[in-house]
């Protein structure tokens, strides 16, 4: 199983910026898809971002299209994830997650193609 270790939180105001990181300790072959997650206190997790880098394949939720973009660097077993213009909405405490979907399949905001988590990284976004 991966173990992934987040980083790059913290607390912005409302417009700033932050770029989170997640580092794989192993590789596996077996993990084709790689996704950020967020849960704000009170509220169910949801899919922030998510890449399938072999199919070039990216996925958002709407709440953060245009301002959040994902990425991989396969040599340094990383996936980032730039936020721009944060709003206080955003706050919540962000998970780093990796899975395995059918080679006809491409990234995935679903929670159950995952098996390996991330403990996440606080960002929190005042106004």
């Amino acid at each position: 199983q991966v173990q992934l270790v987040e980083s790059g939180g913290g607390s912005v105001q409302a417009g700033g910026s932050l770029r989170l990181s997640c580092t794989a300790s192993l590789y596996t072959a077996n993990s084709n898809v790689m996704g950020w997650f967020r849960q704000a206190p009170g509220k169910e997790r949801e899919g922030v971002a998510s890449i399938r880098p072999s199919r070039g394949s990216t996925i958002y939720a709407d709440s953060v299209k245009g301002r959040f973009t994902i990425s991989q660097d396969n040599a340094k077993n990383t996936v980032y994830l730039q936020m721009n213009s944060l709003k206080p909405e955003d706050t919540a405490i962000y998970y780093c997650a990796a899975g395995a979907v059918a080679s006809t399949l491409g990234a995935t905001l679903s929670p159950y193609r995952y098996n390996s988590w991330g403990r996440g990284t606080q960002v929190t976004v005042s106004s």
